[in-house]
C-alpha cells in the first residue's frame, strides 16, 4: 500500500495529517488523490459515507491553491449546514501549516452580512450550501471567475433535497475549464446527467460495489403488528443496554411523537426534525455528540450531513421509500473498521419493501423475534454485573469510607449482598414488565394468512390505491395530477410548494409517486392552503389539479385518461425547448430546431420500442 507521500501529497499537508493520526491512505484516497494532482480529467468518486472522501478531495484541492490570489479558487458544495461546517473543520485542520490559505463556510441560518464581510477580506476556499451561495451570487458578494476546482460533496443527498436546479444555476457561473469532482454514495440518473453535462471525460472510481452496504454492518429485522411498533422499539432498546444510535422515522410528526414517548418513559432521547429552529437543532446535536443522549430520533432530511462517530445501532422505525436512503442510514454505523448493527421494525405490508432493499444493497437481513421480558431482564442484569466487574476502583480515595459501610453490611453473606445489589435494578425491570402488554411477532404463516388463503383473490390495485389515499396520523392526504411519467418527483413537489405558498412553512409527510399522479401528506389544517396555493399552477406546460384525497375515488383510472397522455406529450416537448434555452444561456450552440428534432427523435424511439415489445 502506498503512503500519502508516495501519492504526491506536499510536505506541509503531510505534517498536518500526520499529527491528525493519518497513517495509510484509505482506498478512495489512494485512487483519487494522485488523479487530482496529475491528471486533467474530472473525477466521479463513489463510496459510502465514512470512507475518507473529505481527505480524498480536500488534500489535492488545498495543494492546488495559489496563495497570491485572494479570491475563491475552490468551491465545495455540501447539502446541509452541518456537513458544510464539518467539511470546513476538516479542511482547516489539513491546512494547519498553510497560514495564507483562508477557508470560509457559507450556509443558511447564519448572518449573511458577516459572511459577505469575510468574503471581502479575501478567501481561497468556499464551502457552501447551494441556497446561500446563490443568495451571495445574486447580491454580487462573491465572484467565481477564479474557481479552478468544484467539488459536489454528497451529490445524491443534494439531489434528494431538491438542489439539482440550484447546482445547475451555480455551475453556469463557474469557468468552463475548471476541474470538477463529484462524490456520492450512489449514482442515480439525475447525478449521472450532471456528470454528463458538466464534466470533462470523468474518471469513475468505485470503492466497494455500487449501492453495496458496508461490510461491517449486520442487518436485522423484526416483524410486528403495526400498532405495536413502539412497544417493540422499547423492548429492542431495553435489550441493548449500551445502545448509542439513531432512530429514523419517515415524518416529522412520527419522529416527535416517538421521541416524546421515549423521554416520558425515562430514556435519554430527543428529536431532530425540520420543525426545530437552528438553535434547537444545534443544542440537540451537541447533547448527542457529547453522549448526553443515547438515542436520537430523526427524519432523513434532518439527519443529512451529520457526522457522529462510534454509533452502535441504526434503527429504522419506518422504512424509507427510496432504497438508497436505507443505505445512507445503515452506513452511519460500522465505520472505520468497527462493527455496527442496522435494525428495521416492520409490519407485514412492508415485507416486500424489505426484500427490495435486500436486493439493492446485496445483503440478507436476519429475522429476529422481539425480546421477551425474561430475556431483557437477564441481559440488563448481566450488563450491570459486567459494569461492576470492570469498574475502576480508586483504592486510596475510597479507603476512608469503607470501614463504616463494611461494618453496616457485615451481617450479609456475599451471596445475599450480590442479590440485594442486583435487585436494586431487577425490581424496577420486573415491576415494569410484569404487567406490560405482549408484543406479538407476526409469523410468516400469519403474514400469508393475512393476505388471504391460497386460491383466494389477491388484493386488487384499487384496494392498494385505497391504502395510499389515507394520510398518516396528524396529516391530511392531497392528490395532484402529475407523477413519475411526467418527470415529477419529491424535489419538484417541494419546489412548487415553496414557490407558491407564503408565511409558515408547510409540513410535508409521506409522498407516494405513481406513474400519472401523486399523493402526499401535509399537516392537518394545511391541506386547503396547499390546494388553494397550487390551483392552476403549471408544471412544464401541464396545469396542476389538486384536491384533498377522497378514499372512494379511483385515482389510478382517473389519471390515465387520454387527456393526461396528450398533456404529457406537450410537456415533454416543452422540456426539450427548455433544454434549448438553458443550453443557450450557457453559451451552447444548440438551436430550437435541434431541440424540437430531438423531441421527434425521442418520440420515434419510444414508438419503435413499443413496437418491439409487442
Amino acid at each position: 500500500m502506498a503512503t500519502f507521500q508516495e501519492l504526491g501529497v506536499r510536505e506541509d499537508l503531510l505534517r498536518a495529517i500526520t499529527e491528525l493520526g493519518y497513517q495509510q491512505p484509505m482506498p478512495i484516497q489512494e485512487k483519487v488523490i494522485p488523479h487530482l494532482l496529475n491528471e486533467d480529467t474530472d473525477v466521479v468518486g463513489l463510496a459510502q459515507t465514512g470512507t475518507g472522501k473529505t481527505a480524498a478531495f480536500g488534500l489535492p484541492t488545498l495543494q492546488r491553491i495559489n496563495t497570491e490570489i485572494r479570491e475563491p479558487q475552490a468551491l465545495i458544495l455540501d447539502p446541509t449546514r452541518e456537513l458544510c461546517l464539518q467539511t470546513c473543520s476538516d479542511l482547516t485542520a489539513y491546512s494547519k501549516y498553510m497560514p495564507d490559505v483562508k477557508i470560509l463556510p457559507v450556509y443558511g441560518g447564519s448572518n449573511i452580512e458577516t459572511q459577505m464581510k469575510a468574503l471581502k477580506k479575501g478567501v481561497q476556499v468556499v464551502v457552501a450550501t447551494p441556497g446561500r451561495l446563490i443568495d451571495l451570487i445574486n447580491r454580487k458578494a462573491i465572484t467565481l471567475k477564479y474557481v479552478n476546482t468544484v467539488v459536489l460533496d454528497e451529490a445524491d443527498e443534494m439531489l434528494n433535497m431538491g438542489f439539482v436546479d440550484d447546482i445547475n444555476e451555480i455551475l453556469a457561473y463557474v469557468p468552463g475549464d475548471r476541474k470538477m469532482l463529484l462524490f456520492s454514495a450512489t449514482m442515480p440518473r439525475e447525478i449521472a446527467e450532471i456528470a454528463k453535462n458538466y464534466m470533462n471525460n470523468p474518471q469513475e472510481y468505485v470503492v466497494g460495489t455500487r449501492n453495496e452496504s458496508s461490510a461491517n454492518v449486520h442487518h436485522i429485522y423484526y416483524m410486528v403488528n403495526a400498532k405495536q411498533k413502539y412497544l417493540a422499539l422499547k423492548r429492542i432498546v431495553d435489550y441493548l443496554p449500551r445502545v448509542y444510535g439513531i432512530i429514523f422515522c419517515r415524518t416529522r410528526a412520527t419522529a416527535q411523537e416517538v421521541a416524546s414517548q421515549l423521554i416520558q418513559d425515562g430514556y435519554d432521547a430527543d428529536a431532530l426534525h425540520g420543525d426545530l429552529s437552528q438553535a434547537q437543532r444545534d443544542a440537540v446535536m451537541k447533547k448527542f455528540r457529547e453522549r448526553n443522549l443515547q438515542l436520537l430520533v430523526a427524519t432523513d432530511v434532518a439527519a443529512r450531513g451529520l457526522d457522529v462517530d462510534d454509533l452502535t445501532h441504526i434503527i429504522s422505525y419506518s422504512l424509507p421509500d427510496d432504497n438508497d436512503i436505507y443505505n445512507h442510514r445503515s452506513g452511519r454505523t460500522g465505520r472505520a473498521g468497527k462493527y455496527g448493527v442496522s435494525i428495521a421494525i416492520i409490519h407485514s405490508r412492508e415485507k416486500s419493501k424489505l426484500k427490495q432493499i435486500q436486493k439493492h444493497i446485496g445483503k440478507e437481513f436476519e429475522r429476529r423475534e422481539v425480546p421477551t421480558p425474561q430475556m431483557i431482564i437477564e441481559k440488563q442484569l448481566f450488563s450491570m454485573a459486567s459494569s461492576i466487574e470492570n469498574v475502576e476502583v480508586n483504592e486510596e480515595a475510597i479507603a476512608k469510607y469503607l470501614p463504616p459501610i463494611l461494618n453496616k453490611l457485615s451481617w450479609l453473606s456475599s451471596e445475599e449482598l450480590v442479590k440485594r445489589f442486583l435487585s436494586y435494578e431487577f425490581n424496577r425491570l420486573f415491576d415494569y414488565y410484569k404487567n406490560s402488554p405482549e408484543v406479538e411477532n407476526v409469523s410468516e404463516h400469519k403474514e400469508r394468512a393475512a393476505r388471504g388463503k391460497k386460491g383466494e383473490a389477491q388484493q386488487r390495485p384499487a384496494d392498494q390505491d385505497k391504502d395510499r389515499r389515507v394520510g398518516e396520523e396528524g396529516y391530511e392526504r392531497v392528490y395532484v395530477n402529475v407523477g413519475k411519467a411526467d418527470g415529477f418527483f419529491a424535489p419538484s413537489l417541494i419546489k412548487l410548494i415553496n414557490e407558491n405558498t407564503h408565511g409558515q412553512r408547510i409540513g410535508l409527510g409521506r409522498i407516494d409517486l405513481m406513474s400519472n399522479y401523486s399523493l402526499f401528506d401535509v399537516r392537518k389544517g394545511e391541506a386547503h392552503r396547499v390546494v388553494s396555493a397550487l390551483k392552476n399552477a403549471d408544471f412544464y406546460g401541464k396545469r396542476l389539479y389538486l384536491e384533498i384525497a377522497d378514499q372512494h375515488k379511483d385515482y389510478a383510472t382517473m389519471s390515465s385518461s387520454g387527456k393526461h397522455a396528450r398533456n404529457s406529450r406537450a410537456r415533454r416537448k416543452q422540456q426539450y425547448v427548455d433544454e434549448y434555452a438553458f443550453d443557450r444561456k450557457r453559451g451552447g450552440k444548440r438551436t430550437r430546431r435541434d431541440s424540437e428534432r430531438g423531441f421527434r427523435s425521442a418520440k420515434a424511439r419510444r414508438a419503435a420500442d413499443k413496437k418491439g415489445r409487442s
